[in-house]
């Protein structure tokens, strides 16, 4: 059983984790304008990681047999036979559980919206199925992690946490275009969709380029909304110039760097952008 829970780990990810957490976090400091109370701040951070474990897993179930039919992704832990479905579904169960019992810890207001939560999350690899926009149906799963996390601690909705989210949706999104990139040729021969596999890689990083210009236009939308600091307006051109960069390191025909641009830039663009965040409305 420990084995097959470090092939989970593996399979989920978690170290992804640091994607969504940073902007759940961020989130908070401006609902509270300072720092958040600290039992919400546990069951937020429980709740995220139990959402998005189930979300990776069942992307990883459902996607199993279209994974090992891809070059880079046969070795992952269910189509290898290192993890069978039966128990990858038993820690999943235990993932929902526990994203449940969290959200029922927060402001009575959002108990009612988890079935939607987990349903975006869920419905996201089938999209690739059936359209090239899959990219915006995991943006979509992002764009519910300030909102909900808003309506959680304060049991109110607004246009900030809305415009927030819409950014954080466009961010992943593009960033995800950029992934697929990778897959684009397995894609096709298995019938499946992307930006990359259906209109080529050129256009698909041109327009992960506009989703990212996008999300640095609702980073501005929303700081004037909630009248942030300078430590705020610092966050948004730093992340201008990282963004920059990631599309820097990637080209139509050099994709040896993806990963760079996808796991670290990315990674400092959640951490750093958080950091700042939380530091304007200390200050």
């Amino acid at each position: 059983m420990a084995s097959s829970l470090r092939e989970y780990l593996e399979t989920i990810r978690i170290e992804h984790t640091l994607f969504a957490l940073p902007f759940a976090y961020a989130t908070m400091f401006l609902a509270y304008d300072g720092w958040p109370d600290g039992l919400a701040f546990l069951w937020v951070t429980l709740a995220m990681v139990g959402a998005r474990t189930v979300g990776m897993a069942a992307n990883r179930v459902i996607d199993a047999r279209i994974d090992a039919q891809n070059p880079r992704t046969a070795g992952r832990a269910i189509p290898a036979g290192r993890l069978s479905t039966a128990r990858a579904l038993v820690f999943t169960a235990a993932a929902l559980a526990l994203f449940v019992y969290s959200v029922y810890q927060l402001h009575p207001e959002c108990r009612k919206f988890w079935p939607i939560v987990i349903a975006g999350m869920v419905f996201y690899p089938y999209a690739k199925r059936f359209t090239p926009f899959a990219h915006l149906f995991l943006g979509l799963v992002y764009v519910m992690v300030p909102t909900s996390v808003w309506l959680a601690v304060t049991g109110t909705m607004s246009l900030a946490p809305i415009v927030l989210g819409v950014g954080a949706g466009l961010w992943v999104a593009g960033f995800d275009i950029i992934y697929a990139c990778q897959d684009a040729e397995a894609d096709r021969r298995q019938g499946l969709h992307s930006f990359p596999a259906n209109f080529g890689l050129k256009r698909a990083l041109g327009a992960s380029e506009w989703f990212h210009v996008a999300f640095i236009a609702c980073l501005i939308g929303a700081g004037f909304l909630l009248k942030v600091g300078p430590w705020y307006w610092l966050g948004v051109f730093l992340t201008s110039i990282l963004l920059a960069y990631e599309h820097k390191l990637v080209r139509p025909d050099d994709l040896s760097r993806v990963n760079a641009a996808f796991f670290t830039t990315n990674g400092v663009v959640s951490i750093g952008l958080f950091i700042l965040i939380a530091l304007d409305t200390l200050v």
